[in-house]
């Protein structure tokens, strides 16, 4: 491979390979062990362009969301092999990696905000550095985006925002904006901007006078434009797959002491066919075959969860014509994209938005449907007030299929679903449900839409729901799936397996309940079974305090030993083994416990 140690110093020549050779590093690291490829796969060039351009770790780039920085990673000398493995390097951006990473990311649409922040202080202390915020793969999208554009005009001083357009987010990008973005890159602009860019600049440096850069600057940017009415400079569309243009137009850029807003068009997946072919498969992948692009499932032996989801939906769909589905830029991972096709006018994608697609979803309720909002419980969290005041306060009929609940694996902390089942427990009105295998969670789906009329969350992880099936769903009953006089042990969802495992290791006589309901707890259950026992133990795959362990502790009101995870501890990528070892949540370090609690220890 080319040595990149000193970027700056190579001719564009030597740059065109390394671009190649940086594709072919990261398909063997990604198809090894996973990870985000298709964003990654498509900002190659411009990422060795900003490294040229910029000086990472004085001059801050902020790159959106962080997960199309696998490039800027192995230029700041960090090694992928252990990418996304417990202990390795993240597949996001992470200030306690390097100094390079100026923010740590993991959810869209926060890089212009962070670059408002970062560009103010500068100003306020009178330091001198540059400010980038890497935006793209949909996150314009997302409504914090346009809050920020909101303010960016107000700085006086440059802060440039590259907007890597390639038309997707997680799927096709859906909405007004990437009709507006389509509209400027189908434009004569985009189709003579090659052209335009090598005929004005040539070999001319820049700086020369700021009459020429002004110059410049009417000559590049296009009438009728968005962002130049908010007040930002707006140069391009600019072709995202040539570092010579793109290194031109950046130098440009920091030459203007104004906001400044570089229209960057980039393939998702560029370089890789089958990336290219299908971007939305390639965008966060498990491990493939290089020469085939097949993923390499050896784990698998139950439907996910989301496709069991996706399924029951959309056959209650066809016998009840009131029941709609809402996502926020994930049909396919959340197992609605045989919804979309079937149900054109009952499915709503939103975007990364997903603060609307709760409030919408009230809408619909008031306006007499059923929604059902499908989002990965991570992001959910971004909706916290939406859910408070416009659903749960309201007491409105929406249905909150919550995926992803719990540790997510090697996507990492900003990923993993713990919080949830604390923050719904926290609110008014909405009951919490929880199902140990797939037959549960379609009966529990079936309650929610059919027989429940008010809020309600299904919490279901990413991996297989494959528990052994014991009584049907009844809500507000749990069910005691092995009966013992030593303790009780509560849990619930992914963690009932794992319960039975950690019990017939610590070979006690243990009481067992799968909860199922976790709001509206079944008291009687509880306390009868407490009776018998005198000990209770709660196992959970969310934060201790305000979770499963809570509730049952208020409902006893005696000592209840939690399992679970730390509420101030930020728990890392690796792994789901890994992780449960880690955080002794395994079931041998339950087993432990368990053992430590009969004997009294």
């Amino acid at each position: 491979m080319v040595d990149f140690g000193n970027i700056k110093e190579l001719t564009y020549e030597q740059l065109e390979v390394l671009a190649v050779e940086l594709r072919q590093e990261l398909l063997n690291v990604v198809s090894k062990n996973g990870g985000h490829l298709a964003s990654n796969l498509g900002a190659v060039e411009l990422t060795l362009a900003l490294h040229k351009c910029y000086n990472p770790g004085n001059d801050k780039i902020i790159w959106d969301v962080g997960h199309q920085s696998y490039v800027h990673k192995m230029l700041t000398g960090r090694n992928l092999e252990n990418l996304r493995t417990f202990g390795g390097v993240s597949g996001f951006t992470r200030t306690s990696e390097s100094d390079t990473d100026c923010y740590d990311s993991g959810h869209s649409s926060t890089s212009i905000s962070t670059a408002l922040g970062y560009a103010y202080a500068r100003d306020l202390k009178g330091e001198d550095y540059n400010v980038v915020a890497v935006i793209g793969d949909g996150a314009m999208t997302g409504g914090l985006a346009f809050e920020a554009l909101n303010n960016v005009s107000r700085l006086k001083s440059n802060v440039t925002i590259v907007l890597n357009d390639n038309e997707m987010s997680i799927s096709k990008n859906v909405g007004g904006m990437s009709k507006y973005l389509s509209r400027i890159r189908t434009g004569k602009f985009y189709h003579n901007a090659k052209k335009r860019v090598k005929d004005r600049f040539g070999e001319t440096p820049f700086g020369k006078s700021l009459k020429h850069i002004k110059d410049t600057i009417k000559f590049m940017f296009l009438n009728d434009n968005l962002f130049e009415m908010l007040g930002i400079t707006t140069l391009g569309p600019v072709d995202g797959h040539n570092v010579r243009e793109l290194t031109t137009v950046f130098n440009m850029a920091k030459n203007i002491d104004a906001p400044v807003l570089v229209h960057v068009i980039t393939k998702k997946g560029a370089g890789y066919q089958f990336a290219e072919q299908n971007p939305s498969k390639f965008h966060g992948i498990g491990r493939f075959d290089l020469n085939t692009g097949e993923v390499l499932n050896n784990d698998l032996t139950v439907d996910k969860p989301s496709k069991v989801f996706g399924e029951t939906l959309t056959q209650l769909a066809e016998k009840n014509n009131k029941v709609v589905a809402i996502t926020a830029a994930m049909p396919d991972g959340t197992g609605l994209k045989e919804f979309a096709k079937k149900y054109k006018d009952r499915f709503f994608d939103v975007g990364i938005a997903e603060g609307h697609a709760v409030t919408f979803a009230g809408g619909l309720a008031r306006g007499g449907f059923i929604p059902v909002v499908a989002v990965y419980s991570s992001f959910l969290q971004r909706a916290y007030d939406n859910i408070v005041h416009d659903v749960a306060m309201r007491n409105l009929h929406v249905v909150f299929a919550v995926d992803r609940a719990g540790l997510v694996g090697e996507d990492g902390e900003s990923h993993h679903g713990l919080l949830d089942m604390a923050y719904f427990l926290s609110m008014p009105n909405i009951a919490v449900l929880s199902p140990c295998n797939n037959e549960i969670l379609k009966q529990m789906l079936l309650f929610a839409v059919n027989d429940y009329n008010g809020p309600v969350a299904i919490r279901y992880p990413r991996s297989i729901l494959d528990c052994e099936k014991y009584d049907d769903f009844v809500f507000g009953k749990g069910c005691i799936i092995r009966e013992g006089k030593d303790v009780t042990v509560v849990t619930s969802g992914s963690c009932v397996n794992k319960v039975k495992d950690a019990v017939n290791i610590a070979d006690v006589d243990a009481e067992i309940i799968d909860i199922r309901t976790i709001k509206p707890i079944d008291k009687e259950l509880l306390l009868q079974s407490y009776g018998k026992t005198g000990k209770i133990i709660t196992v959970e795959d969310g934060t201790i305090f305000g979770g499963l362990g809570s509730v049952v502790e208020q409902v006893i009101g005696g000592k209840v030993i939690k399992v679970g995870y730390d509420n101030d501890v930020t728990v890392t990528h690796g792994s789901i083994n890994d992780l449960e070892k880690h955080y002794g949540t395994d079931a041998k370090s339950i087993a432990d416990i368990i053992l430590k609690e009969v004997n009294g220890n």
